[in-house]
């Protein structure tokens, strides 16, 4: 039981002392659990697409090889056909391209095309052939270079558009990427495929596209020579078409790449995917060349439902939870303000009692002080009564004041207010009164009050305020933590140059002087009293009884 109790006190100091960390911990915590498993579901569903669009990437790859494989066989069957021929003769090439019926199963090629070996002293004969054959006058180009064997030039292209008549005569084996797939051809005997060309249609770029090349060979003594090669042109936006009536794309992107997927080899795309999609590569052979087809998934890299139905659960449980903690965290706030505010009820009602006791003291001192000088100026009872009431009256206003402010800072401007009201009439002087905000300890604020009703009386008697037309001026500041109260008249009785000392004179150089442990510059000038009194300004600190709450 006693265990159970430290606990839950140590729970409750844990809740007062971090009243907005405790819940955003909750809240964090919660949110931190539900993130991990979002992300282990994200994980599980990332696995599942992988693995479904590695599936449909294997599919796709299959019916690329597939429609490259058909493709390959015609090329074959075509070199079978002219290793049987003497010579390559046009009409048994569009013969034999007739009858392969290729409008179905030939799809994405520019068709099927011949090209012989040319050395360099049957450029002549080569030229004579495609007169004889298409009745133009066409020269190999480029012409056979330095260090080349041979040409390779466009001999019989079908079908036969005048699109594919201005390749006649092109030399392919001066295309370094060319001529590596033909000397592949050679070397293997079997259809090989180019890198990325560029093809043009209509000339104009029609895109990225292959070639592939099947060698023809002819018997000679001691072997077999080069005699030429079967090709076909494909463009590869409209090769991967054509596949892709085998194989359904479904909501899927695509990309082919040549050997590496970078942009620059980029052979052709479908529906590319968005930045943050999902994507496998797979490799590709066509005709014994590399690719690598890049497909990526539809759907943009967002929570799953499973997901977000996870975070939101989490979400709504966090925010309630964090939203307790915070109701008890603040529940307990108040209850220990509760406590610390009887606590310090206390502590108050004792130094109330004793500050009660020291101002008492205090005041009554003030009171005997200011008998005992009256009785000692005073001529007779009178005298003695009126001048022990004023001042009596002066001590009464200012406790007034600070009863209002609970024994606390007192206004500079309110206590002089105070004590001048009775002379602020409608006709008579004129008071001006200005200054800072400043506000005094109540023992300071006493005494300036008793030095503010000296002097006005005074005033009123002898000075300023004694007749029509006198002017009063009280300004203050504020000088090194210390307030400065400036006393002008003018306008009054001239003041005599031999005076008899009064007990105002002694009130305010004695009793006020010593309370404000600051000395009073009085003078009595001929054309008005001037009196500057300096108040120390003390911290709130020293003097305030109480805060509010």
């Amino acid at each position: 039981m006693v265990r159970f109790f430290s606990q839950k006190s140590a729970a409750r100091r844990w809740l007062v002392q971090f009243p907005r960390a405790v819940p955003l911990a909750i809240f964090a915590g919660i949110m931190g659990v539900t993130l991990m498993a979002c992300y282990a579901i994200e994980r599980v569903e990332q696995r599942s697409q992988v693995a479904q669009l590695r599936e449909r990437a294997g599919a796709i790859a299959s019916a690329l090889e597939r429609r490259a494989n058909a493709n390959a066989s015609y090329l074959r069957a075509g070199a079978a056909l002219f290793s049987t021929l003497e010579d390559s003769q046009a009409d048994h090439f569009r013969r034999f391209v007739s009858e392969l019926r290729l409008d179905t199963d030939f799809r994405g090629a520019d068709g099927i095309g011949w090209a012989q070996r040319v050395d360099p002293a049957e450029v002549p004969d080569f030229d004579r052939l495609v007169m004889l054959e298409y009745g133009e006058d066409v020269h190999i180009r480029p012409a056979i270079g330095p260090g080349q064997p041979y040409a390779v030039p466009v001999t019989f292209l079908e079908p036969d558009t005048q699109r594919n008549r201005r390749a006649l005569g092109f030399n392919m084996y001066a295309e370094p990427n060319l001529r590596a797939a033909m000397l592949e051809a050679e070397r293997t005997a079997r259809p090989s495929a180019s890198g990325k060309v560029s093809l043009r249609r209509q000339g104009r770029d029609s895109g990225a596209g292959f070639l592939i090349y099947m060698p023809v060979f002819e018997s000679v003594p001691g072997g077999a020579r080069l005699r030429g090669f079967v090709y076909s042109a494909f463009v590869a936006q409209d090769f991967l078409a054509s596949a892709l009536l085998i194989a359904s794309r479904g909501d899927l992107g695509i990309r082919l790449y040549d050997e590496t997927a970078s942009e620059e080899r980029l052979l052709a795309s479908i529906a590319p995917g968005r930045p943050g999609t999902l994507s496998v590569r797979e490799g590709v052979t066509i005709a014994d060349h590399q690719w690598v087809l890049e497909v990526s998934s539809a759907r943009n890299a967002v929570l799953s439902p499973l997901s977000v139905a996870t975070l939101l659960f989490g979400l709504a449980a966090a925010s309630l939870l964090a939203l307790l903690a915070r109701m008890l965290t603040q529940q307990a706030k108040e209850d220990g303000m509760r406590l610390m505010w009887f606590e310090e009820q206390n502590a108050i009602r004792d130094s109330l009692t004793r500050e009660l006791n020291h101002r008492v003291k205090n005041t009554l001192a003030n009171v005997l002080s200011i008998v005992a000088l009256t009785r000692r100026r005073a001529s007779d009872l009178d005298e003695f009564a009126e001048g022990l009431e004023g001042r009596i009256r002066a001590l009464s206003a200012t406790h007034d004041l600070l009863t209002q402010s609970e024994w606390g800072a007192t206004p500079v401007g309110a206590v002089i207010e105070a004590e001048l009201a009775p002379y602020a009439r409608d006709c008579g002087p004129v008071i001006a009164m200005e200054g800072p905000q400043i506000e005094l300890a109540p023992n300071d604020a006493l005494s300036l009050g008793l030095a503010i009703h000296e002097l006005a009386t005074n005033a009123a008697k002898y000075g300023a305020l004694s007749q029509p037309g006198g002017q009063l001026s009280i300004g203050w500041e504020l000088e090194e933590g210390k307030a400065r109260i400036t006393w002008v008249e003018a306008g009054g009785p001239p003041v005599p140059a031999q005076r008899n000392r009064g007990f105002g004179m002694d009130l305010i150089e004695k009793i006020v002087a010593h309370e404000l442990r600051h000395p009073v510059d009085l003078r009595f000038d001929p054309d008005g009293v001037k009196c500057i009194l300096v108040v120390p300004v003390r911290e709130a600190q020293a003097f305030e009884l109480r805060r509010r709450f």
